[in-house]
């Protein structure tokens, strides 16, 4: 009778159904809620910009954003380095290119997979940089800027007052203000002041400026000391001194 009972109580369709629905209809929010939480976090990541980061390999003293660098390390977009004396650094972006800072320098390196964008602060840097990738260095006076349709190799140094570009391969533009220049491969190019108080002189051959005494009228006061000179030595040479025992010979016997 029992068993009976609860049969009936358990055949009570009407119940049952509702306990059902109410259970599928659970089952489905919390399904649509999980989708809903995976797409919208599926979205936020893929569209969070990838971080650009390359290998470094350093020799003696290198800081990275003020902090002691070692070799194989990984370096982002937007550090600072500098080097220290008789040191370097080497940073290898894969397919965009290379990056080599030398001794006691100052750069900051922005990169992403399709640029190099550097701005040298003192010391000297070498770029190489793949075709299809837009490479510079700014410097305080001048911008050097590498010909994106081909692969370049070249070299920036940034002294007291003035830029130098040394063109290894390629074609770099070295802009100063409103003025450029093309240093193709096998040349180099100068911009700034050579000459500033307080700089060290400019030890480059052929760029140091011109001395002024080297011009025409230094020349005239050269000339005119050696020819009073000839004068001077022909006239002690042609002078007889009487009584030195000179014998003059007469034509006339």
């Amino acid at each position: 009778m029992k068993g009976r009972l609860i049969y009936l109580e358990r055949n009570d369709s009407g119940g049952i159904h509702s306990m059902f629905g109410k259970n599928t209809f659970r089952k489905s929010v919390t399904s649509f809620t999980l989708v809903a939480v995976w797409c919208v976090y599926s979205s936020v990541a893929f569209a969070a910009p990838l971080v650009a980061a390359g290998e470094l390999t350093v020799t003696g003293q290198v800081t990275v954003n003020g902090q002691p660098a070692v070799s194989s390390s990984t370096i982002v977009s937007g550090s600072s380095i500098v080097t220290g004396p008789d040191s370097s650094a080497t940073i290898s972006l894969g397919k965009t290119g290379r990056v080599e800072l030398l001794a006691d320098s100052t750069l900051t390196l922005n990169f992403s997979d399709s640029s190099i964008a550097t701005v040298l602060g003192e010391g000297k840097v070498r770029i190489s940089n793949s075709a299809g990738v837009a490479a510079s260095v700014a410097t305080r006076n001048a911008s050097a800027i590498a010909d994106s349709g081909q692969a370049n190799n070249f070299e920036v140094e940034a002294e007291c007052s003035h830029t130098h570009v040394e063109t290894t391969s390629g074609l770099v533009t070295l802009r100063e203000g409103s003025s450029d220049k093309q240093v193709v491969a096998g040349t180099n190019a100068t911009a700034g002041n050579l000459q500033q108080d307080g700089c060290k002189p400019c030890l480059r051959p052929n760029s140091a400026p011109r001395v002024a005494v080297a011009g025409f009228p230094w020349l005239i006061l050269v000339a005119a000391g050696i020819a009073g000179a000839a004068v001077f030595f022909g006239s002690r040479r042609n002078k007889t001194t009487l009584g030195g025992g000179v014998v003059v010979v007469s034509p006339v016997r």
